[in-house]
């Protein structure tokens, strides 16, 4: 697979250097061999509709030449699967937040660096916690923190040859609204999380269902809107959760809020049905709503984001003959073309330089580099998700993961947080 770089334009080759470590050659990029499943094995992946789409399991099938059984659930469920049965999947596909409890729960087990095609292509993000030496590392848990197993087999940021996930496919979250009936914001400036607990937008609020990201959501709000100033929002307090909590469940008894979603096609009707007119969204769901005609604007708080990264595990109980196939997936994953095709719904993958020769020069300018549109952009689903001299909400790549409040975390009061989280939704 050959790269042509006298496509790439000028600013494309700038950004790559940026975001490239500085061991990657030019030869480096243009070589991306992928490597072939040795034997005809099933894997089992589990994990969310953000990355366990269809049009991805066909394309790993056909190029690695193995069989791949999706399972995909809503962040919660799948969280509490793979905690308590490690043997009902090979890798494991969800969010940074989760490695604190599989590890713990010894339901994952360490990846071989060595075994990664492509390790030395990724960016620092998850090697330092910054892409940029201005960027804000961001409360709560950064990446870099959980990645590398360390010699007692405690995960932390020192560098050693076992990590305990692939850093993939990685964004930043925030919040979506329907510009046809809230006026649009200006990024970093006047978009706020607080917009989520304006009584003018009582009745028509959405929230995720996930007591380790829609807590944050909520905390960033109630922080913005003054109603608690968390010492350190990355570590949420008992008796500040209580203060929260009794804000929140008043709120949802006076009927603010319209429903508490799961799933990424849930938000999408949320949003389409009217149902909401602002919700905590993922970028697939903006992406989608927008190819619907629906005008959703996905806000760039000047609070700064929820940040959250991808993490790939291999169960603990992963069997010998589906191991090969499964780093075979891993690699593949980072091999260039699934990069491009989650970049169309708004999402980055940790070494984008393999990824642009798969993306237009208009596709990398909009999505990477933050600039309008030249022309109509298609998203992952084939419908027109960006028009023509539109530009994306945040800015460039660096810009918006230079702005991270908070990570998805798993707090020291996870516990007592989660009890706050179902009776919040239950009351």
């Amino acid at each position: 697979m050959k790269v042509n770089l006298k496509d790439v334009d000028t600013n494309k080759r700038r950004t790559l250097k940026t975001l490239a470590t500085s061991t990657i050659t030019v030869a480096a990029i243009c070589n991306a061999p992928y490597v072939f499943a040795r034997k005809k094995h099933t894997l089992r992946v589990l994990g969310t509709h953000v990355t366990l789409q269809e049009s991805i399991r066909k394309q790993a099938m056909q190029d690695l030449g193995i069989d791949v059984q999706f399972e995909a659930r809503g962040s919660a469920a799948v969280l509490q699967k793979a905690s308590v049965a490690p043997s009902s999947f090979d890798l494991y596909e969800q969010w940074s937040n989760s490695i604190n409890v599989l590890w713990r729960a010894n339901s994952i087990q360490a990846i071989d660096k060595k075994r990664l095609t492509y390790w030395d292509e990724i960016n620092p993000l998850t090697k330092t916690g910054k892409v940029t030496d201005y960027a804000k590392i961001g409360a709560g848990d950064a990446p870099y923190k959980l990645l590398h197993v360390q010699e007692d087999n405690t995960l932390g940021p020192g560098h050693t040859d076992r990590i305990s996930f692939l850093p993939y496919v990685h964004n930043v979250d925030s919040f979506g609204y329907n510009t046809s009936v809230i006026p649009k914001g200006i990024p970093y400036e006047t978009e706020s999380w607080g917009w989520l607990l304006d009584p003018k937008h009582r009745g028509k609020v959405g929230i995720v269902n996930a007591p380790t990201i829609g807590l944050f959501d909520l905390a960033l709000a109630i922080q913005a809107k003054g109603i608690v100033n968390f010492a350190d929002i990355g570590a949420i307090t008992n008796n500040e959760l209580d203060v929260m909590f009794d804000y929140l469940i008043d709120l949802k008894q006076k009927n603010h809020f319209s429903g508490f979603w799961t799933s990424v096609p849930e938000s999408v009707d949320f949003m389409r049905t009217k149902r909401v007119n602002i919700e905590s969204m993922f970028s697939p769901a903006v992406s989608a709503l927008n190819g619907q005609n629906v005008p959703v604007n996905f806000a760039a708080p000047k609070e700064g984001y929820r940040g959250w990264h991808g993490v790939m595990c291999m169960s603990s109980a992963i069997s010998n003959n589906a191991k090969d196939a499964a780093y075979d997936y891993m690699n593949w994953w980072l091999s260039g073309w699934p990069g491009a095709f989650i970049a169309r719904q708004g999402y980055y993958i940790s070494n984008a330089q393999r990824s642009a020769q798969y993306l237009s020069a208009a596709e990398w300018d909009y999505w990477y580099q933050g600039k309008a549109a030249t022309v109509d952009l298609l998203g992952s689903d084939g419908n027109v998700a960006v028009k023509k001299g539109d530009t994306r909400s945040g800015g460039s790549y660096e810009t918006r993961f230079s702005n991270v409040a908070v990570w998805n975390t798993v707090m020291p009061s996870y516990e007592y947080s989660l009890q706050k989280w179902y009776e919040f939704i239950s009351s």
